[in-house]
């Protein structure tokens, strides 16, 4: 039921994430506040389709020496600086009851998108755009078939404001031996609820939000994308299939279809929002491959841009958002709102 004592759209209030079990703050006055802080440099795509400066160009150098080949669709290679060793020596560190350290095995793989280097996701043709989801799809399967891996991270980081080195379409593939914080925290709150409604909590939350077309920013009969109810950074957007599908692989090659559609139309709803390549963190959450059986997981994407009011004015997650907890000013369905009106444009 519905409380009509709290305005969301100006009232102070907190929201409740149910996937982490943690509040945001709202505070919808401070919109109107005005911005005399730092400012970033536009964020615009690259003009030609080769760079010879470019590590991931077809047939050039990457950083650590190894010819690229002359690739003519997706291009996939382990990571020639990663994060993650696979065999590392097993081991673990103990000091006083505090200090604890244990070692960690794992794999690291960069997937690029296409051999044009003035591309983005978006702007690939769904053609380009499905072959990429079947290639998450397959390094899935290939990382969790690694006894060493025991979940695994899809992500990619768009634009230089959210730490690419690179502006070549690609992005990565982390496979761990535990399961990192956030996987964790979602898997956790899933469950738990699973076990107190008897139905999965993001089927229930997908179907409540296509409902009340408050939040929803692009759909189809397939896939739903959504400023979430509980969103932190400023035009944040979940992505759910409307089926429930614990992993890539339980996806249909015809809601892989609509999968592409919508992230070709979320990402030009961003391009357009503030008219520059829109910067973000995309990641995709699916069931550790732990060997446990994990029926109240649910595939989902996560998109976390960075931008608050322009192209050139971020948000930052600092003070209150580090010390205390998050906060945003922005209302969800002020930021779903905008990012639909960008959709016409």
């Amino acid at each position: 039921m519905r409380r009509s004592d709290l305005n969301l759209q100006s009232d102070v209030h907190r929201r409740y994430n149910p996937l982490t079990g943690e509040w945001v703050l709202v505070s919808p006055h401070r919109t109107v506040r005005p911005w005399q802080g730092q400012t970033e440099t536009r964020n615009d795509a690259p003009a030609a389709g080769y760079d010879a400066t470019c590590y991931l160009c077809p047939g050039n150098a990457r950083a650590g020496g190894v010819l690229n080949p002359d690739y003519e669709s997706i291009f996939v290679f382990d990571n020639d600086f990663s994060a993650l060793l696979p065999n590392a020596p097993s081991g673990e560190y103990s000091e006083g009851g505090l200090l604890l350290a244990r070692s960690e095995s794992g794999r690291c793989r960069v997937v690029c998108y296409s051999p044009l280097h003035n591309l983005t996701l978006g702007n690939l043709p769904l053609a380009g755009i499905r072959r990429v989801i079947d290639t998450w799809a397959d390094e899935y399967a290939q990382f969790c078939a690694d006894p060493q891996v025991n979940a695994v991270t899809i992500f990619e980081n768009r634009g230089a404001i959210m730490g690419a080195s690179n502006p070549h379409p690609h992005g990565q593939i982390w496979g761990n031996e535990t399961i990192p914080d956030e996987m964790q925290k979602e898997t956790l709150a899933l469950r738990r609820y699973r076990s107190e409604q008897g139905s999965c909590l993001l089927c229930d939350y997908a179907a409540l939000e296509a409902d009340l077309a408050e939040r929803v920013v692009a759909s189809n009969e397939h896939f739903i994308a959504v400023v979430p109810f509980w969103a932190t950074w400023p035009f944040e957007v979940l992505m759910l299939p409307r089926r429930h599908a614990t992993s890539l692989a339980q996806v249909e090659p015809a809601a892989r279809d609509g999968f592409a559609q919508l992230l070709k139309s979320l990402t030009r709803q961003f391009d357009a929002l503030f008219d520059v390549s829109f910067p973000y963190t995309m990641g995709l959450h699916q069931q550790p491959c732990d060997g446990l059986e994990h029926s109240e997981s649910h595939l989902h994407v996560h998109f976390y841009p960075p931008l608050l009011r322009s192209a050139t004015v971020r948000k930052f997650m600092v003070g209150y958002e580090m010390l205390a907890g998050p906060q945003r000013d922005i209302t969800p369905e002020a930021a779903a709102g905008q990012l639909r009106a960008a959709a016409a444009r």
